[in-house]
């Protein structure tokens, strides 16, 4: 069974929990793959910390919880100083570079790709769509998911009114993504 285990971090009010529920559902209603999802958050509406751990399989999954994950997909310095540590060998993390400071020892072979998303979500007009530029770069590093999935997905979970944005939110986080990964 190929099994891919993913931990989502961040803080509060970044969508964190939404970015983990967009990648299991490309992953289970649109690409036809298991997925399972776990989330976790302080008892503050913003600012706390937050995370969610997915895991993607081609087949059925019989232990949800992510224990060393293959893809880190971290928007704080809190949760890469927490979930840092737990990347296993050779995974790889992906991290909002501006919030960010890789000041801490990753385990061996571990690759990163830091992405300026905060910021990308600013110039496309709102810093909101931060975990969808981040959904997108995961999806252009990773290709656990297919584009099409991630793009239906998107439209799937964000409030009406606001496709277009996300859209441009994931194209540009989709781009970066695949730059990134074609350069590593």
């Amino acid at each position: 069974m190929i099994k891919t285990e993913i931990r989502i971090g961040g803080l509060g009010g970044q969508g964190v929990i939404l970015c983990g529920m967009i990648i299991g559902k490309a992953a289970a209603i649109y690409d036809g793959k298991h997925a399972t999802l776990i989330q976790a958050f302080g008892p503050e509406a913003r600012g706390s910390a937050c995370s969610a751990q997915v895991t993607v399989a081609d087949q059925a999954i019989g232990y949800p919880y992510v224990k060393q994950p293959d893809v880190l997909v971290l928007m704080s310095q809190d949760a890469y100083t927490q979930f840092g540590p737990t990347l296993k060998p050779g995974g790889r993390l992906l991290y909002e570079e501006e919030l960010v400071k890789l000041d801490q020892k990753l385990p061996a072979d571990a690759r990163t790709f830091g992405i300026p998303a905060t910021r990308f979500a600013e110039e496309l007009g709102r810093r909101l769509v931060l975990n969808i530029v981040m959904a997108g770069f995961f999806t252009g590093v990773t290709g656990l998911v297919s584009s099409e999935a991630m793009e239906k997905a998107v439209k799937a979970s964000v409030p009406k009114g606001t496709e277009d944005l996300n859209m441009r939110a994931l194209r540009k986080g989709l781009e970066y993504g695949r730059t990134a990964a074609q350069s590593s």
